[in-house]
């Protein structure tokens, strides 16, 4: 079965989080995601809290910028989460905004090492081993948590271009495609990442996590083509959805097709009714996407 979920925008205030998460949780969404957007609101301090708010729903965080957080920390928050929350807490990590890294002084020089450094202390750090490691940018000294996570927990990594990819497929456990990524592109990251599986040896099933920009009611079309003019994707063909709950599901259905395991629905920026949104998605989509 294609997972299914939905994205809590960061462009809603914080204290809009929580009823949208009840509801949620009340309407058997499977998954709701929540950005670390520079500079909006934290994914750590969200996710925690969406957490305790819900009982069922998982929550993810596509994506956490690596440049910004210490490896030790990343891997002590989720941590933490897994063992309050086992089992719910869906984690990517990512090369970040390089134009919000530069804001912040936090802008490498390159941020494919960067991150695969970071994946592979972090996911050894989440497995309970102790690291000393002296790399461009990681550096631990007997390094260990108190309070690892009592089973495996996965580690997904956002990418768009084809290092970052094959990248993800070797150093990940799973990859998370933005909305401006068609069926075709997520075929072609399928292919990338496999690449990368194959050159590190690894067997074992690989997430691939998209979000598809989405648009239902009265004005949805315009919406849609407002948003995807404003990203300067609006000559990208099969990007996005605008419509009722058929045809958002065969839209999630093409991006499964292509090689997507889950689809996230990812409302407009200017989204009238957020509430409605997940509930659309958990009651109307879900019960069309085999």
């Amino acid at each position: 079965m294609t997972g299914l979920g939905a994205v809590f925008r960061p462009q809603l205030p914080p204290e809009r989080l929580r009823a949208v998460v009840q509801l949620a949780d009340a309407s058997g969404l499977e998954e709701l995601w929540l950005w670390e957007d520079c500079f909006r609101e934290g994914g750590i301090s969200a996710a925690a809290a969406a957490l305790a708010w819900s009982e069922q729903v998982r929550v993810g965080v596509g994506l956490l910028p690596v440049p910004l957080r210490n490896v030790a920390i990343t891997a002590m928050e989720v941590a933490t989460l897994d063992r309050l929350f086992p089992g719910r807490a869906i984690l990517g990590v990512g090369h970040g905004v390089q134009d919000w890294m530069g804001q912040v002084g936090a802008r490498v020089e390159s941020p494919v090492t960067l991150l695969r450094e970071h994946l592979d202390a972090l996911r050894a750090l989440l497995r309970g081993e102790r690291l000393t490691t002296d790399g461009r940018y990681v550096k631990l000294d007997d390094v260990a948590l108190d309070w690892p996570p009592a089973g495996p927990v996965e580690i997904l990594a956002g990418a768009t271009g084809p290092r970052t990819l094959r990248l993800s497929g070797a150093a990940a456990d799973g990859t998370i495609l933005t909305a401006s990524t068609p069926p075709d592109g997520v075929r072609r990251a399928r292919q990338l990442i496999d690449e990368g599986r194959e050159s590190a040896g690894r067997t074992e099933p690989h997430k691939v996590v998209v979000y598809l920009l989405t648009a239902t009611g009265p004005d949805a079309g315009a919406r849609l083509r407002a948003e995807l003019a404003d990203e300067g994707v609006e000559s990208v063909p099969d990007l996005g959805v605008a419509g009722d709950a058929a045809a958002v599901a065969k839209a999630v259905q093409r991006l499964a097709e292509a090689g997507a395991d889950t689809v996230i629905l990812q409302p407009t920026g200017d989204e009238p009714d957020p509430e409605g949104f997940v509930r659309f998605a958990a009651e109307e989509v879900r019960t069309l996407v085999p």
